[in-house]
């Protein structure tokens, strides 16, 4: 019996999406070609995805925050489409030099998206391309998949014994069929 989850929190850049560094414009952002087979694959365990993402090029002055709100609505409509339930998107905006408890690896967007969806985070999953979306996880006691799309596998060798994935996958097409067996 596959482990179902109230939630899978997904990660952004380098997770869901190629990561060319700051995307500033809606027409920069490409879902992997693989991003929505993946998500119905992994919505046979859990109804339910959020999206917790740092995204400090606003605070850098790189990307416009309107224009992190038009990528943002852009996700939720590809998400519509194709019929996965994206509860919500939490960004943060800080700069890693003026981080507040918001900011990943920090728990505080994982704690607010708790409280808005009456979610126990011990029975959810995150999937991300970086050690800063492990260790919040990790932190909660949620199940944890690092993916080495995007940045993961820079962080495979940073990995220590306490901040170990539950999974380490190669993107998260084949994470999600390992999991879904």
């Amino acid at each position: 019996m596959d482990k179902k989850y109230d939630c899978i929190f997904l990660d952004r850049d380098g997770t869901i999406n190629i990561d060319p560094g700051y995307i500033s414009d809606v027409k920069d952002f490409k879902f992997y070609d693989y991003a929505f087979d993946a998500l119905r694959v992994l919505s046979k365990l859990s109804a339910n995805f959020i999206i917790i993402t740092n995204q400090s090029g606003v605070a850098r002055g790189i990307i416009k925050e309107s224009n992190l709100i038009e990528i943002n609505e852009f996700i939720f409509k590809s998400f519509v489409e194709n019929n996965i339930n994206l509860l919500n998107i939490y960004f943060c905006t800080d700069h890693p030099e003026n981080a507040t408890s918001r900011r990943k690896p920090d728990i505080g967007m994982f704690l607010e998206a708790s409280n808005d969806f009456n979610i126990q985070l011990s029975n959810c999953l995150m999937i991300g391309d970086a050690l800063t979306d492990i260790l919040p996880a990790v932190t909660l006691g949620m199940d944890s998949m690092l993916v080495l799309s995007g940045r993961g596998k820079t962080f495979i060798e940073s990995l220590d014994e306490g901040f170990k994935p539950s999974y380490v996958e190669e993107n998260l097409l084949i994470g999600a069929r390992k999991l879904v067996k």
